[in-house]
């Protein structure tokens, strides 16, 4: 069975052309970033799928404390119903205060299921310790389990995580530099010289030269008017200014379970000659099974017998010219019949012989 190749370069250079990306798509602006919240809390109202962990116990206990209820020193609330869980989210970049966000939660403990359960009041924090956003509200689960009297179990997806829409409520924002100095930095998602190169022409060529400026293959320094009301549409232009980006390196992905292999246009293959064959041992067992002669007071035998044999196929070499093409190199790999493992055998020796000219990268 020939390997499955993926020629994703090969067939966007038969279109003549790049495509032309905007600049939103290919850098983001310094500063301009997202934030992670995490806390601890409890779900509660769960039909008997709760934690039996101690911090539970713990939890719930000064729960009910804060809320004046006094349980006696010593007093273990075990309950089913209740569960500890994390609660996670991301606070998006210009969020203000009283929008809400999206938050998972994730069971701590021994819970079986969080299905039913209602998230109770969880302050977020960030990694400045700062309380951020406030979470509560139903969980949606996606998994659910079913138990049989026999021990047997059921379960599909997840039941142990989920998330609750909207459930949490922004409490505080998360300065940047959006609004500070004359001038912002846009980073490229994919570092790369003649990207950065071409991205600071395309503003300097509509904006009017000395614009822009490239800092390094990742980075470029736009200068930006200070007053906010002009910022925001000045880089609502630049963001949908459109360029062509850089090439990308010569590189083969190996992904070596599916057998999926993604070569890019550019990979090259020095003169080399490579020779492919298989060697495959089986060894069956034929136990010999010897039976006493009636009343001898004998015993039956059991003599393993081993048979080996070793195929070998005949060793297919072939030849790899100056420069070859992509198309040459999936040809003469399809024509041995090289199964996913050998072709990812052939392609490290390759590179240990330093006949591909190329990065790769086995997954």
């Amino acid at each position: 069975m020939k390997i499955r190749i993926l020629l994703l370069a090969l067939l966007l250079m038969t279109t003549g052309l790049a495509q032309a990306e905007r600049i939103k798509d290919l850098a983001s602006i310094a500063g301009v970033r997202s934030n992670q919240l995490v806390g601890y809390g409890l779900v509660v109202g769960l039909n008997g799928t709760g934690d039996k962990t101690k911090f539970t116990g713990q939890t719930l206990r000064n729960m009910l404390v804060e809320m004046g209820i006094n349980i006696p020193p010593g007093t273990d609330p075990k309950s089913k119903n209740v569960a500890a869980v994390s609660v996670h989210a991301e606070l998006p970049a210009f969020i203000k205060p009283g929008q809400t966000i999206d938050v998972t939660v994730s069971s701590l403990g021994d819970a079986k299921s969080l299905r039913g359960g209602s998230l109770l009041m969880t302050p977020l924090k960030g990694a400045d310790g700062q309380v951020y956003a406030m979470a509560q509200g139903n969980m949606v689960v996606g998994g659910f389990g079913a138990d049989a009297g026999d021990g047997s179990r059921v379960t599909v997806n997840i039941p142990s995580a989920g998330r609750v829409p909207n459930g949490a409520t922004v409490e505080r924002t998360v300065q940047n530099a959006f609004n500070v100095g004359d001038s912002i930095i846009l980073n490229l998602h994919n570092p790369d010289f003649t990207t950065a190169s071409r991205l600071s022409d395309a503003i300097n060529h509509t904006l009017g030269k000395g614009t822009a400026r490239s800092m390094d293959g990742s980075s470029i320094k736009v200068n930006a008017p200070r007053d906010p009301s002009q910022r925001v549409p000045f880089l609502s232009l630049i963001e949908n200014l459109e360029l062509n980006p850089g090439e990308a390196p010569a590189r083969v992905v190996v992904n070596s379970r599916s057998g999926t292999v993604v070569i890019g246009q550019h990979v090259r293959v020095s003169p080399a000659a490579v020779t492919h064959g298989n060697l495959s041992v089986t060894i069956s067992a034929n136990p010999e099974v010897s039976q006493p002669n009636p009343l001898s007071q004998g015993q039956t035998v059991i003599t393993p017998n081993f048979d080996i044999e070793i195929t070998e196929e005949n060793s297919r070499m072939f030849v790899f010219n100056p420069g070859v093409s992509l198309d040459e190199i999936v040809r003469a790999v399809n024509q041995v019949g090289a199964a996913p493992g050998d072709l990812v055998a052939i392609l490290e020796a390759l590179k240990q012989a330093g006949a591909l000219r190329a990065d790769l990268v086995v997954i």
